[in-house]
């Protein structure tokens, strides 16, 4: 995990430290980490597996507002309480802290608070462009930009590597959620992408991207689908 996370500017002694104060959970598919509501009383760091994020719309719809791979934080909030609740996609496992604990922690290691400045900055990023796929982006353009991303996710978990294969632990009706579609939509653009020769499906669950480039259009809106 080392070279994923905050650890990766951490000398050894103070891994330890930070060990020292964390508690590991493990957690099956389908299990919560918290609900929305529940009371923000730890910071948790993934270590293992995939987690989806979603809230609840007053119609009683969901949204899907995100999914965390090893290496993201969550629970980190200047509010009393969680505003989404947190679900394991699959077998799981992370470390929780409490926020007194964490908080102290950090005060202690600057090199830690800059780390999370660092991820905070970038997850406003990632939200700026959850806001454009949404708004903008036809549907196969939203599925090339997401299966992009969890390209770029792979890579990064695997220290920059560039690779041609990634996991989709979520479902098709998480996918839809996420990209504001259909399942039936997300299944027919998922087609059409196969079609082409655009990815292979690997396994139901694993895709193979067989023209980078080629996606990269589609999700750019130069190559209608």
């Amino acid at each position: 995990m080392r070279p994923i996370t905050i650890c990766r500017s951490l000398k050894p002694e103070v891994l330890a430290d930070m060990r020292r104060l964390g508690t590991m959970q493990r957690l099956k598919s389908g299990q919560p980490v918290f609900h929305e509501g529940d009371p923000a009383r730890r910071v948790f760091m993934l270590t293992l597996g995939s987690l989806k994020i979603y809230t609840l719309l007053g119609d009683g719809r969901r949204q899907v507002t995100g999914f965390m791979f090893p290496g993201d934080f969550l629970g980190i909030s200047l509010e009393g309480e969680y505003a989404f609740t947190i679900e394991a996609l699959q077998s799981a496992e992370l470390w929780w802290f409490s926020r007194p604990a964490f908080d102290s922690f950090i005060e202690a290691h600057p090199s830690v608070e800059r780390e999370l400045y660092r991820m905070a900055a970038h997850e406003l990023a990632a939200a700026q462009r959850q806001m454009v796929l949404l708004g903008r982006k036809t549907a196969a353009e939203r599925l090339a930009s997401f299966f992009l991303e969890l390209l770029k996710s792979q890579e990064q978990l695997n220290g920059g590597r560039t690779e041609r294969q990634f996991d989709l632990p979520m479902s098709r009706l998480d996918i839809a959620d996420y990209l504001g579609l259909t399942k039936e939509t997300v299944s027919r653009m998922l087609s059409e992408l196969r079609s082409r020769g655009l990815i292979r499906l690997e396994q139901q669950n694993r895709i193979e991207v067989l023209d980078r480039e080629q996606l990269e259009d589609v999700a750019g809106g130069n190559d209608e689908v």
